[in-house]
Order: C-alpha cells, then structure tokens, then sequence
C-alpha cells in the first residue's frame, strides 16, 4: 500500500475511534434525575432507588433534582429543553406523560413527541378504601348508597386531575354514579381526613394506605389492577366486585429529551432495567407494593400512547379541569 493510502487509512481509524469514544466513555460527568414534584412521594422514592444503582452499572454520578411545580409539567418542560446527551433524565408518574396535558392551558412540552422514552419502571394499583368506622363493607354496599344518595357520598383525592381524582370519575362513569369529589393539597392530607371520618371513601395509591389497612384503620373494598395485589390478597378486584373497565394502575417511568443517541439510549435502558431487577431493589420495592414493569421502549410508547387517550376520553367526558 503506498504511504499516503497507508496514512489516510491511519487517519480514518483514528478518527472511527475518536467518534467512538463518547458512548463509551458515558457518563463521563453527572447525570441529573430530575423529578417533577416534591421530595417524599412515590416517584421520588424510585428515583432515589434507581440512583444508586445506574452509578453501580454505569459509573459517574447520578443525583436526583426535585423540580416540583404545575402538577409536574415544570420539571418535565425543563428536561424537555435539556440537551438530548443522555444527562439529563425525567423520573415521573403518570400526570406529566398522560393526565397534564388534558388538563393544563401552555404545557410547556408535547407528551408524545418531545421525550425519547425510556421504561415504564413500576406500578401499583389503586386501594377503593373507607374509614374503618363507616358502615360500608363492600363495593356493591358503596354503589347502593351512590345510588339512593346521588352526589352525596363525599371521595377524598390528593388533587384535582390526580390519579386518585380520575379513578373515582371513572369509576363513577363506569357505574352511572356520582358523588362529591373533596380534592386536597396532596395524598397526607386527603389521608388524614379519611382516618378522621371528614370524608366518605377514596381511591388511594395502595403503599400510601396500606400500613393503615393492616392496622384497622381504614377498611379496603377493592382494587383497582387487573389481578389481586399480593399485598392486599383478599381484597378484590374492581371487576371481580362488578364494575368493569375501571381498571387502573399508577406507574412511574424514566424518559429523556427526544434525539438521544441510540448507543447512550441502549446503555441506559439496558442499566434500568438490570436495576429494576436487582433482587434487593425488587423486594425492597415489592414490599412497598409497586409491581416491577421495566418495558422496552416500544412497549412504554405504545403503553403511553393508550393512556393518554384513555385518560383525555374521561378528563373530557367529566368535564374535568385542574382549577
């Protein structure tokens, strides 16, 4: 080969292997969790869990930075404007990636088409519960007053266009009932009125009431998941107790601004997943009563996808707005 083909050949392979050098060397500085509400919930809580774990697989340093605000469309519209290089992350519940955007006038993002999505990290059924005083013991009991008593039986919810907010309104459109939705300043509150008696009953994230359930607090009449939740055994399920497609989970999932590269997009999705799967996080999070999904991609696309229509035909049906 004559010298100056030997050189450019030389040079060519250098110039692969410097293009190289960014994918492998990620993350070569921190990479931000951002979180769209308050420390202490849920969503914080995994963000805090997956942490550790990323910067096991990966190295660097990965920090959680709570960006609360607008029912999380704060935090999400900052990592939307984040470069797309893999250091910049959102860990959210369903509200910013499905419930936000039918809800709220200027979100500051398009929820389908500005994130490159990552996983649906877990999820967990929501509990129909009451105070452990109230007469009602079971679903059918709850629907027989609904009925007698028509926007009357007051429900208790951590805020207007919350998870627990729309699962009650579902669950009235599925059965032809209404009620009286009391929105609160988060799930504490809501919960504390529940124990107290101020209100009737609630549709609330199961870890948030399931240590008062096994106390005798509060007493459970459903379910809302698909199946029976291992915590909660002998508590049916909604369509067990007759009310069908009222079906819902709470989740939460790691997305990051759309135009990740897909070497940076594989690293992390694959480091998710095995952090979702370590054994002492799954138990930890199992106990807490969160079911591990840890979905490809596609699946969380076309999962986010059927929400968010789900939950604009019953925001719209109810006449729903976030005021």
């Amino acid at each position: 080969m004559p010298p100056m083909s030997r050189r450019r050949t030389l040079l060519a392979s250098v110039l692969l292997g410097l293009a190289a050098l960014p994918a492998w060397a990620y993350p070569d500085k921190p990479v931000t969790l951002v979180v769209p509400f308050p420390p202490g919930g849920s969503t914080d809580s995994i963000a805090r869990t997956l942490a550790p774990k990323l910067q096991e697989r990966l190295g660097g340093n990965f920090v959680v930075d709570n960006k609360p605000g607008a029912t999380g469309t704060i935090g999400a519209g900052q990592v939307k404007r984040a470069p797309a290089d893999g250091y910049t992350l959102l860990v959210a519940s369903l509200g910013p990636y499905v419930i936000a955007p039918h809800l709220l006038k200027n979100v500051p993002y398009d929820a389908t088409r500005d994130f490159d999505l990552l996983t649906v990290a877990v999820q967990a059924p929501n509990v129909l519960v009451v105070p452990a005083a109230s007469p009602l013991k079971s679903v059918d009991e709850l629907l027989a007053r609904l009925r007698r008593e028509p926007g009357k039986v007051s429900f208790a919810s951590s805020g207007n266009g919350s998870s627990d907010h729309l699962t009650v309104e579902l669950f009235w459109q599925k059965t032809g009932t209404s009620g009286v939705h009391v929105p609160y300043k988060g799930g504490a509150p809501a919960i504390s009125d529940l124990l107290g008696g101020q209100v009737d009953a609630s549709f609330q994230n199961i870890n948030a009431v399931v240590q008062h359930i096994a106390a005798g607090k509060l007493r459970a009449l459903a379910v809302t998941g698909d199946k029976r939740s291992a915590l909660l055994p002998q508590v049916p399920t909604l369509s067990e107790s007759g009310v069908k497609g009222a079906d819902v989970y709470s989740w939460q999932a790691v997305a990051a601004p759309r135009g990740l590269p897909a070497d940076v997009k594989a690293k992390l999705h694959a480091a998710l997943v095995a952090a979702l799967n370590d054994p002492v996080v799954r138990q930890d999070l199992t106990k807490q009563g969160f079911e591990i999904v840890a979905n490809t991609p596609e699946q969380f696309t076309a999962f986010q996808a059927a929400e968010y229509a789900r939950w604009k035909q019953v925001i719209d049906a109810g006449k729903i707005t976030a005021d």
